[in-house]
């Protein structure tokens, strides 16, 4: 083979790898965050249009790294309609600031977390998909999980370890991940958001990695108002 051949054979095996990295980006887990309605809508500095419901939804399914920056806005085809999961999707994943506008919040977390994900999500509509399969018939629902452990919202001063461990009952003894924020009207510290974590294939629960540090503005205390 002559100098010629070699060389253009190495420029197009570069080709092929720069194809490659630039539409495939490297994570270690999924965090499927779901955010509490009314804890959104109070540490919010302008109160929400609608009156929320006492309810964990979706916030979304974001590819993370345990180290580093987690990736986003990746290169992937622009965010577009899908009618069909519109019903489902309006009761799961709503948009608890602007209820006029759900689909500005799903195109935002297509774009900014979605468009990074990669097998085995295969496209918008499966990343769409793969969380409504998720929060309904694989069980993934916060609420569901801590209302069948009898611990119901009603703006109580609660243990954090009790809601820790109903969740910890359901996930193979997995610890999710926490956010707590103070209402900027009571200035108590309510949970915002739970996180479950599962590895890159989405086929088994992991521990949460990297946990609010204590002096954080979203670090949990001890107990917690929810």
């Amino acid at each position: 083979m002559g100098r010629g051949m070699i060389y253009m054979v190495m420029m197009v095996f570069s080709l092929i790898l720069l194809i490659l990295s630039s539409s495939t980006v490297g994570f270690d887990y999924y965090q499927f965050t779901q955010q509490y309605q009314p804890a959104v809508c109070n540490s919010n500095p302008t109160p929400c249009k609608d009156p929320p419901d006492k309810l964990f939804t979706v916030h979304g399914l974001w590819p993370s790294n345990s180290n580093g920056n987690d990736p986003e806005y990746c290169k992937a085809p622009p965010y577009h309609t899908i009618k069909i999961l519109e019903p489902q999707l309006v009761i799961i994943w709503p948009n608890v600031l602007n209820r006029n506008d759900h689909e500005g919040f799903w195109r935002k977390q297509w774009d900014k977390h979605g468009s990074c994900a990669s097998s085995p999500i295969q496209n918008q509509k499966h990343y769409f998909d793969t969380v409504i399969k998720m929060y309904t018939t694989q069980k993934q629902n916060v609420s569901e999980i801590l209302s069948k452990a009898n611990i119901k919202p009603g703006r109580k001063n609660r243990p954090l370890v009790d809601i820790e461990n109903a969740i910890r009952n359901v996930f193979n003894n997995m610890t999710p991940k926490f956010k707590c924020q103070k209402n900027t009207r009571t200035s108590l510290t309510e949970l915002v958001e739970v996180g479950l974590c599962s590895n890159s294939n989405l086929t088994q629960f992991i521990n949460c990695p990297r946990p609010f540090p204590q002096g954080s503005r979203n670090f949990c205390p001890t107990n917690i108002q929810y």
